[in-house]
C-alpha cells in the first residue's frame, strides 16, 4: 500500500480528497498547514507527498525547498493554481517532482500519486547504468561515455522509466502512465517530443543509437552486447 502525505489547508476539501484516494488503495495521512506538513514529509514513512502551494505558516514551495535541502527524496506533486505558470515554474525549482493545476481530474491525480509511488524515495534515487550510459535521477544528470549531460525534469523522468526496463519495449500508452501519470489524451505527442529531446543530447552528439522507435509498438532502450 502508497503511504501518501496530503497537505491542504482547504480542511472540508481535503477529507473528500483522501477518502476517495483510500478508496483507491492509498494509506492517507492529512496535514492543514505548511509546517505541519514540512515536520510530517521529513519522516520516512511516505511514498509520495501532495502538497497545495497556497498554504498558511509557509507556503508549499518553501516547504519542498527545506525539503530537498535537508535530502528528503519522497516524490512531491504540487497542487497549483490554473493557469499560475510562475507557481508551476517555482514548483519544479524548488525540487517539485510533479504538479498538478487545479481543478483537476481526481483520475489524474490518482494515475499521478501512482507513478510516483512506483519511483519511491530514497532507493528510487541510486545511480542506473546501461552499458556506457549511466543516469543520476537525484541530480537529473546523464553521463554517456564520461559526458555529463544535464537533463529536464522530465527529461530525466522519461530516460530513468526507458533505462529501468532496458531491452524491453515500452509503449506510448505504458510511457504517458508510468512518466507523465496520465493516458487521458492517447492522441498527445509528448512522448514523440520528449524521445526527440533525449535523442538530441544522448544520441547525435555521439554517432549513437541508443533509444528506439519500433513502429506500430513503442520505444526501447538499447542495452549493448
Amino acid at each position: 500500500m502508497t503511504n501518501l502525505l496530503l497537505v491542504d489547508d482547504e480542511v472540508a476539501f481535503a477529507r473528500s480528497l483522501a477518502a476517495g484516494l483510500e478508496d483507491q488503495g492509498f494509506d492517507v495521512h492529512l496535514a492543514h498547514d505548511g509546517f505541519e506538513g514540512y515536520q510530517q514529509a521529513k519522516l520516512p514513512r511516505f511514498d509520495v507527498v501532495v502538497l497545495d502551494i497556497m498554504l498558511p505558516r509557509m507556503s508549499g514551495v518553501e516547504v519542498c525547498r527545506r525539503l530537498r535541502t535537508e535530502d528528503v527524496t519522497t516524490p512531491i506533486l504540487m497542487l497549483t493554481a490554473r493557469g499560475a505558470d510562475l507557481d508551476e515554474t517555482d514548483s519544479l525549482d524548488s525540487g517539485a517532482d510533479d504538479y498538478l493545476r487545479k481543478p483537476f481530474s481526481f483520475q489524474v491525480l490518482v494515475a499521478r500519486c501512482r507513478a510516483l509511488g512506483r519511483r519511491g524515495g530514497r532507493e528510487g534515487w541510486a545511480e542506473l547504468v546501461v552499458g556506457d550510459l549511466v543516469l543520476d535521477p537525484a541530480q537529473r544528470v546523464a553521463r554517456h561515455r564520461g559526458v555529463p549531460i544535464r537533463l529536464s525534469r522530465r527529461e530525466s523522468a522519461l530516460l530513468e522509466y526507458l533505462m529501468r526496463s532496458a531491452g524491453e519495449v515500452r509503449s506510448k500508452n505504458e510511457i504517458l502512465e508510468n512518466v507523465w501519470g496520465d493516458v487521458s489524451e492517447p492522441g498527445t505527442n509528448l512522448v514523440e517530443v520528449y524521445v526527440g529531446y533525449l535523442r538530441k543530447k544522448l544520441d547525435q552528439p555521439f554517432g549513437t543509437h541508443l533509444l528506439r522507435t519500433l513502429r506500430g509498438q513503442g520505444y526501447r532502450l538499447e542495452v549493448p552486447t
